[in-house]
């Protein structure tokens, strides 16, 4: 959020090349993007679960495709659980028809369970530098 102007006098270098040093960052993919973050708990209802999803090795992509669309982030991890997954509802009903007419319809599936955030006590965003 700080201008190009603010950034080189804190580093001690000028607007023009800050600008073209954010802009190389940008281009190599080190900088994905500038976003706004939403904190779901402080939305009235709002439910944020993670859950950790076992599958056979030769559904997991195709279980990570078809949950794309219905998530907020899909990871894929070492150790029993192959995928790490987050989902936001807007309520327990709606979290309730994920787990039931999503989750435990994805084929290939060996384990699925599910743990509710109830409270954020360190969240970073990206990586501080």
């Amino acid at each position: 959020r700080m201008s190009y102007s603010e950034i080189g006098q804190k580093i001690g270098i000028s607007r023009v090349a800050v600008r073209s040093r954010v802009q190389a960052l940008e281009q190599a993919g080190i900088i994905e993007e500038y976003t706004t973050v939403i904190n779901p708990q402080k939305i009235s209802g709002a439910i944020s679960c993670y859950f950790e999803i076992e599958t056979v090795p030769d559904t997991l992509p195709e279980v990570a495709a078809l949950l794309e669309q219905t998530v907020t982030q899909i990871y894929r991890v070492t150790g029993k659980s192959k995928l790490h997954v987050h989902a936001v509802a807007s309520s327990s009903e709606e979290m309730e028809e994920l787990m039931y007419g999503t989750m435990d319809k994805l084929p290939g599936v060996v384990e699925c369970s599910c743990n509710m955030i109830f409270s954020r006590i360190k969240d970073i965003k990206g990586l501080r530098l």
